[in-house]
């Protein structure tokens, strides 16, 4: 990995931070968590320091920080509440949390993610919080499908977007503008704080806003529904956000009705990023992304108001 600017610098600012901490003990060397376009990450000891997404408003951040800071039990809080700019990106500070082990999927916490997201659901959302990002980000996916291959390669994604109603492709505004969603839940977005071996808390809250909260949902729900996530997995989560109150589903019963549009909105998503990094690494796609695009191809055939639940 080339090392620019940002990272260099983002290096020295998180190590700053963790001395300013007076930890008594520290190894002073510096991890690259994540370098990517949307996001650096870098940790120095138990501090952790995120450049954000290019073009992130303070406006939206803002907000979206004191909200975890007010939620200390639900959200990771930051260690400021107030983001820093650095080479033009907004910075922000968090505690350190140990992840999800990607080598041990029987470990996976699904009903420590449920639990939080019911949590979350039901907690008010403060005033002058922007709407959850969800939405936004499919349509960035498609919209980057279409930039990078062509049309006729991406013709199941795009026939299975076009069967989703215009909020699920961020065409018009969410109907729910009062419900407090995380906007972007998958396994990687849980850390046990403080490390290793703390309670779990949800992470990255770049998309945390209100909106349809069963959009929280949707990728285990997709993946359920694409064969990706067994059946036992899916109901251990399903059965702890029903045990915990959570509001996205009926309490007992088919919970799909709830969850079809959201679920096809990210199973869409999902296939158009596994289609532009194909392309982009001039590769096939692997058995799982194959198995999202054959997805899409089946929801193609019928609107989700038709179908009632594209591949359970």
């Amino acid at each position: 990995m080339t090392t620019h600017p940002l990272l260099t610098e983002l290096t020295l600012r998180v190590r700053t931070e963790a001395h300013s901490r007076e930890q008594s003990a520290c190894p002073c060397g510096a991890t690259t968590l994540a370098d990517r376009p949307d996001a650096t990450v870098v940790r120095h000891a138990d501090t952790v320091a995120k450049a954000h997404a290019p073009g992130t408003a303070p406006a939206d951040l803002t907000p979206r920080l004191a909200t975890a800071d007010h939620l200390p039990g639900i959200l990771l809080p930051p260690l400021r509440r107030t983001p820093v700019d650095l080479h033009g990106r907004l910075v922000t500070f968090w505690p350190y949390g140990e992840p999800v082990d990607p080598e041990n999927p029987d470990a996976a916490p699904w009903e420590a993610a449920a639990t939080l997201l019911a949590r979350l659901h039901r907690t008010p959302a403060p005033s002058g919080l922007p709407p959850m990002r969800g939405p936004v980000k499919a349509a960035l996916a498609v919209a980057r499908l279409l930039a990078t291959t062509s049309q006729r390669h991406a013709v199941p994604v795009l026939r299975a977007w076009r069967t989703l109603p215009a909020w699920a492709r961020a065409e018009t505004p969410m109907s729910d503008t009062t419900t407090l969603c995380h906007g972007d839940l998958h396994l990687g977005q849980l850390v046990r704080h403080p490390a290793p071996d703390g309670t779990w808390h949800l992470i990255d809250v770049d998309d945390l806003g209100v909106g349809e909260h069963a959009w929280d949902l949707a990728r285990p729900a997709a993946w359920y529904a694409c064969g990706l996530l067994s059946p036992d997995d899916w109901s251990r989560f399903l059965g702890a956000y029903r045990a915990a109150g959570g509001p996205a589903v009926p309490a007992d019963g088919d919970p799909w009705p709830a969850l079809d549009v959201a679920a096809r909105a990210l199973t869409v998503q999902t296939a158009a990023r596994a289609i532009t990094k194909a392309a982009e690494a001039d590769r096939a796609l692997d058995e799982v992304e194959q198995a999202v695009v054959d997805a899409c191809d089946r929801m193609g055939s019928a609107p989700p108001q038709l179908a009632g639940g594209f591949a359970k």
